[in-house]
C-alpha cells in the first residue's frame, strides 16, 4: 500500500510516495545518510556552494554503491564455488 511521505533534504521538504512501509523506512535512511554527509561537507567546505556539496554526495553515494555492488558479485562468486565443494564433497562420501 502507497503511502505519501515528506523527506527532508538539505533543509527542503519533498514530497515522496513510498510503496511499504519498509520503502519509507529505507526513504527515510538514505535521507538521513544524505543530510549527514552534506553536514560533513558543510564543515570541511564551508565557503563552497550548496549544488556542489550535493554533487559530492550524490558522487560519494555512488561510488559506494558500485563497491557494494562488486562486494556483492564477489560474494555470489565464493558462494557458487563453497557449493560446488560442498556438493562433491556428499557426492564424495555417499559412494
Amino acid at each position: 500500500m502507497a503511502q505519501s511521505i515528506s523527506i527532508k533534504i538539505a533543509g527542503k521538504d519533498y514530497p515522496l510516495v513510498a510503496a511499504s512501509p519498509e520503502r519509507e523506512r529505507q526513504m527515510r535512511l538514505a535521507a538521513d545518510d544524505v543530510n549527514a554527509m552534506l553536514l560533513r561537507y558543510d564543515e570541511k567546505f564551508p565557503d563552497t556552494q550548496l549544488v556542489d556539496k550535493l554533487a559530492f554526495v550524490a558522487l560519494n553515494q555512488a561510488v559506494g554503491r558500485i563497491a557494494a555492488k562488486e562486494e556483492s558479485a564477489g560474494c555470489t562468486g565464493e558462494l557458487r564455488s563453497l557449493e560446488r565443494e560442498l556438493e562433491a564433497y556428499l557426492d564424495g562420501n555417499g559412494k
